[in-house]
């Protein structure tokens, strides 16, 4: 009989077994819905099976609000670490706990990170396993470990992802805007000119836009993209990804100033505003062709190479503007030739 261990923290009882019977096994198996810490120890178990972790520095993705949104990968790196980083060793070791696991933590943050830096690679040098994690997903992606990875990858030292929860994948994936092409922006910079040139940029992609914006500055954010995007332009606030007041807001981003200047929000917040919408460029006029043909004509640029930029500067087909460009030039071109001559 097969049996299967799943971590069920809805259920009081510290264990609840089902018995069923598997078309895919033709055999009885049975289910165990266990604790977080029987199931943290089940795992232990099949990790002994397994051959141990080589030493490198891994970047563990922890979940977002949903403790169960860790995976198994995860949790066996976590108790083989000899060392596990974290932003926040107050907020990690709840999460530790749930999962009974009892590795040493060590705080490492944006404001310590420097004075780590060296301490931490003596021990990867030494042939540890250093686990680093955030208070929330991946580590690297607007949270600290960006310039530890580098410069592991400098000095040769294995630098392994371990994938997990994601509040930008989550957040776009139920957000009902376009999925194909993205660009994650993150936080936007805090000196205001800087601000300004993202918003340009941002503005001005046909990619779904994707900010992580602090639940207090909404509004204010809001007010900032405006002026660029324009009131019309959709948009999606995701607000407390897979906890349990997760709510996903969509209307225009008109719509959103006024909803969310009556009330504010609360937890953390991934805004996603659609993509410029593309429209094609309209062909220009053949007088406009003429005008852009003379131009370069009297500049002393060649037919031939008039011809060529202009087709490129305007999308036109090549072909379609030589015709042009020999039924207004050609005389004029063929004439002042001979007077070279």
């Amino acid at each position: 009989m097969a049996r299967l261990c799943l971590p069920c923290s809805s259920i009081r009882a510290s264990s609840l077994s089902l018995l069923f019977r598997s078309p895919i096994l033709s055999r009885t198996a049975a289910i165990s819905f266990c604790s977080s810490s029987d199931f943290a120890d089940s795992v232990a178990k099949d990790d002994s099976k397994r051959g141990p972790l080589k030493p490198g520095l891994y970047l563990v993705g922890t979940p977002i609000g949903n403790l169960e949104d860790i995976t198994l990968r995860a949790i066996r790196v976590l108790r083989s670490a000899d060392v596990i980083l974290s932003e926040d060793t107050r907020h990690s070791g709840k999460l530790l706990q749930y999962y009974n696991i009892k590795a040493q933590l060590l705080s490492y943050h944006k404001f310590n990170e420097a004075q780590r830096e060296q301490a931490v690679l003596t021990r990867l040098k030494q042939g540890e396993i250093v686990a680093l994690i955030s208070d929330a997903g991946t580590p690297g992606i607007s949270d600290p470990g960006t310039q530890l990875a580098k410069i592991c990858a400098k000095e040769n030292i294995d630098v392994i992802p371990i994938p997990g929860a994601c509040a930008v994948v989550a957040a776009l994936s139920a957000s009902g805007l376009d999925t194909d092409e993205f660009t994650f922006v993150g936080f936007l910079p805090k000196h205001s000119g800087t601000r300004k040139e993202r918003l340009v940029v941002s503005s001005n992609e046909t990619r779904t836009q994707i900010f992580y914006v602090p639940p207090h500055k909404l509004s204010q954010f809001l007010e900032e993209t405006t002026p660029y995007f324009g009131e019309s332009r959709q948009c999606v606030i995701a607000r407390e990804i897979t906890k349990l007041h997760e709510e996903f807001w969509r209307g225009s981003i008109g719509e959103a100033k006024e909803e969310f200047l009556i009330r504010q929000p609360k937890g953390e917040i991934t805004l996603l505003i659609e993509g410029k919408e593309e429209t094609k460029a309209e062909n220009p006029t053949e007088s406009q062709l003429e005008e852009e043909l003379k131009g370069l004509i009297s500049d002393g640029h060649s037919l031939s190479t008039a011809v060529k930029t202009v087709a490129e500067r305007t999308s036109m087909r090549k072909k379609e503007v030589y015709s042009l460009a020999l039924k207004k030039f050609g005389k004029q071109i063929q004439v002042e030739d001979e007077a070279d001559e």
